[in-house]
């Protein structure tokens, strides 16, 4: 198969979905254009202009910088539609108007380039009845290709052919939509809703129709059906708010237009619920709208009250026993909240049941297999297992009778029996539907392996479902060495020759926060990888990177020895981080979720970073009352000065400044795009869009620097900006102070960080060394952490996770 070069895209439609697709495809560095209808009024591109500047002031943010949102081209129908003959990728994403879209097709097909693929980004409209308005050169390369909002983080993209869709073109679609964007792709059938909402949303009408049959408020039913239950965070009824309970409404409505009795036996649940249908009458529709099923005032949060139609006080929490529930292993919760007396447990377990009896029945007509569903439901809707992953995991059989006598007794949603597959065969036989040999499929009848596309030998370890025999970061490949702490190992079989391959460091402590014994295997990483290996790639099969330096660890030893233990804590995490930076081999941070404090300075001290789109780099240490003290000020001052030496003016204070704000004020970028502005990434490091690529392209950057001739940098000594530069800081500092925007001890720590990243008391243009400055670090902690302001700090984050302000 050829490779799908993807140099331009164009999307069609600058409403709320096509703009955020367009923004993500600039975040991940691809040329598009986003078309829309010519403004009536004004400049042409009015529209589209209106919908790229929207994009810098929505949260959360779709761009990775706000600043690119420059990117985005502009046209409209009218006037530019010959820009679509240089698009390799035609995205529609227009409103789901069937007539609308198809008069859009024939507008647009002269001007399609003959190898483009022509996508439309439907959620529920029959990709074969939109396929038909295209010529027949075009068919082939005509698919659904379905984001999901926000198109930026949620992982799931959804795609669906036509039977005239060429299986070439869906396959290198996924390919450029898994890599190139970072997604989890999932195809589905061309039925109402495809997979995802079709079993998302029935699940969330089921669980509408549960509330009102058991009397709860909405406050307790996402207080139930959040992280508790392993869903996302938001419950049922805040994530119906956020998606925006009219786009909920025209979902339920695609539903009631394409299914019936015969074609889906819970047909009778889809009814628009009540309270929805009011809170649309009223204009409510969430939180675009500041009211939905809750409203905000001041600080306060409401719930709407049907019977009244007034918002009421809410923030009323579950009971606890439930909570207690729902951390039992499987069988026993699933057991405990069938049996449940109260109605909070009835509720729970009729939700589940129903879940899974409709993934069951409609199995073989909306998905090829049962990975799937279980993915879609993962990715898609935030939940940590599909629900058939559940089912199988609380024991299926067992799970399967109590779902059966549940039909039977008329407690469920439909009369409609669990297929003949769930109780005989050889689901039954194996225990569940994932399996080492695939996954089920109702319609084929058998366990169907992951697909094997080329894209996919990038991902060592893809996300696995319960069930399935796919390898385990924990124990796969060799272990050269591993201990409490952390992991020494590499991938490399028996046969590997001297000298070759990569020791891939993976942190076990828990945040991976950096012990004592975290910096020494590290350091024995390295001098490993320097015996016998091309590199280290310091990477874990979960997030976070690190979230910072180990306190707890450190405070027994300060409550015993005093600050001369922390002094030589730090001193050796400083050694560590100068021996990973001079190492004679190249040490690659492979960085995805959070590098705070001591996860940041260990990412910018490696010879090079291959970092996740979706991570969070930053020293926040000043969150705790300290100074970053692992080499952070250090690199700040050193990458100040390399800066300045390649300008026309040889001031460094210019350069200085932004990285003193970003530890000052603990700034964490939110992106990988920002954290390079930043300053924690350079313009050499590597961001990968797909979570699940990070280990393989970290590899292959620190096995292309040991082929390219790795040399450590040279230890060099460079200028600081001494004590001219604290004195014009620490005016600023004053500013801030006085106007009450820091406090005292905020005032306190950003001085001594001026005074570190400066250089201390010594002239401009006094030539220091790392250990200098480090030298400064360790004073400038140690000092702090003997501070009664600081130590508060620290045990409320230990206690609460959240910072104290004092």
């Amino acid at each position: 198969m050829s490779r799908f070069q993807v140099k331009k895209v164009a999307v069609l439609g600058a409403g709320v979905m096509g703009a955020q697709i367009a923004a993500h495809l600039v975040n991940v560095k691809v040329p598009v254009v986003l078309f829309d209808l010519p403004a009536k009024e004004g400049p042409k591109n009015g529209i589209v202009t209106r919908a790229v500047e929207g994009l810098k002031k929505l949260k959360p943010s779709p761009l990775g910088v706000a600043d690119d949102a420059a990117l985005i081209g502009q046209a409209n129908y009218e006037e530019h539609l010959e820009q679509l003959r240089d698009c390799d990728l035609i995205i529609e994403a227009i409103a789901e108007r069937m007539d609308w879209k198809l008069d859009l097709y024939k507008k647009i097909a002269p001007f399609v380039a003959p190898h483009a693929i022509v996508a439309s980004n439907t959620s529920g409209l029959s990709i074969t009845k939109l396929s038909e308005a295209l010529p027949e050169s075009i068919k082939p390369r005509f698919c659904g290709i379905h984001f999901f909002n926000p198109p930026r983080y949620m992982v799931l993209v959804e795609l669906i052919n036509t039977p005239t869709t060429s299986p070439e073109v869906l396959d290198q679609l996924e390919a450029f939509v898994t890599s190139g964007l970072g997604k989890g792709v999932v195809r589905a059938h061309d039925t109402p809703n495809f997979v995802a909402n079709r079993v998302g949303i029935a699940g969330m009408l089921a669980t509408m129709k549960e509330v009102e049959n058991f009397g709860l408020t909405y406050d307790v039913v996402d207080d139930l059906t959040g992280k508790k239950l392993g869903r996302a965070s938001s419950g049922t009824f805040r994530t119906a708010d956020v998606v925006g309970l009219d786009t909920m409404a025209h979902v339920i409505k695609t539903l009631q237009d394409n299914l019936d009795d015969k074609s889906d036996p819970f047909y009778a649940s889809f009814g628009t619920p009540a309270v929805l249908q009011k809170l649309l009458e009223l204009g409510n529709l969430g939180q675009k709208a500041k009211a939905g099923f809750y409203k905000k005032v001041g600080r306060d949060v409401l719930r709407f009250d049907l019977e009244s139609e007034e918002y009421v006080p809410g923030g009323q929490k579950a009971d606890e026993v439930y909570g207690r529930m729902l951390r039992k292993p499987a069988a026993e919760r699933l057991r405990l909240l069938r049996n449940a007396e109260g109605a909070q447990g009835q509720f729970l377990w009729a939700i589940l049941r129903n879940s899974f009896h409709y993934a069951a029945v409609h199995l073989g007509t909306i998905a090829d297999n049962a990975r799937d569903v279980d993915q879609a439901m993962r990715w898609g809707f935030g939940m940590k297992q599909g629900p058939f992953e559940l089912w199988q995991e609380a024991g299926w059989l067992d799970v399967a009778k109590m779902i059966q006598e549940d039909i039977d007794a008329g407690k469920a949603l439909s009369k409609a029996p669990l297929p003949e597959w769930v109780f005989k065969g050889p689901v039954a036989e194996a225990g569940g539907v994932h399996t080492a040999q695939g996954s089920w499929s109702a319609s084929a009848q058998k366990f169907i392996a992951r697909r094997a596309l080329p894209v996919y030998e990038r991902q060592h370890f893809p996300e696995k479902l319960l069930g399935e025999a796919l390898p385990d970061f924990a124990t796969a490949g060799t272990t050269l060495h591993e201990d409490d702490a952390i992991r020494l190992w590499t991938l490399e079989g028996a046969d590997r020759a001297p000298g070759t391959g990569i020791v891939i460091a993976s942190i076990k402590t828990k945040m991976h926060a950096i012990s004592p014994d975290v910096a020494e295997g590290l350091a024995q990483a390295v001098d490993i990888a320097e015996k016998d290996y091309e590199g280290v790639v310091i990477w874990s099969g979960d997030e976070p990177f690190s979230a910072g330096a180990d306190l707890q660890a450190m405070l027994p030893a300060f409550m015993v020895a005093g600050v001369s233990a922390i002094e030589g804590a730090e001193a050796e995490l400083q050694n560590t981080m100068l021996r990973i930076r001079y190492a004679n081999v190249p040490v690659v941070a492979a960085v995805r979720g959070l590098a705070l404090g001591g996860g940041c300075e260990l990412a910018v001290h490696s010879a090079r970073r291959v970092v996740h789109m979706e991570s969070y780099i930053g020293l926040v240490e000043v969150g705790v009352g300290l100074v970053p003290g692992a080499g952070g000020l250090t690199y700040i001052a050193r990458r100040a000065a390399e800066n300045a030496a390649t300008s026309t003016g040889k001031d460094i204070l210019p350069f200085l400044t932004e990285g003193f704000t970003a530890a000052a004020m603990a700034k964490v970028g939110t992106s990988a795009l920002e954290s390079r502005k930043l300053g924690y990434l350079l313009d050499s490091d590597v961001i990968v869009p797909h979570k699940d690529e990070l280990l393989f392209v970290a590899i292959n950057e620190a096995k292309s620097l040991a082929k390219g001739g790795w040399r450590a940098p040279a230890k060099r000594l460079f200028p600081v900006v001494g004590r001219s530069g604290i004195a014009t800081i620490k005016g600023s500092l004053v500013n801030m102070r006085d106007g009450g925007f820091i406090s005292q001890h905020d005032f306190h720590i950003a001085s001594l960080i001026a005074e570190v990243v400066c250089g201390g008391d010594v002239d401009a243009g006094t030539l220091v060394s790392e250990e200098y400055l480090m030298t400064l670090e360790r004073k400038a902690f140690c000092a702090l952490i003997e501070h009664p302001k600081t130590q508060e700090r620290i045990l409320g984050m230990l206690s609460t996770g959240k910072p104290v302000r004092n």
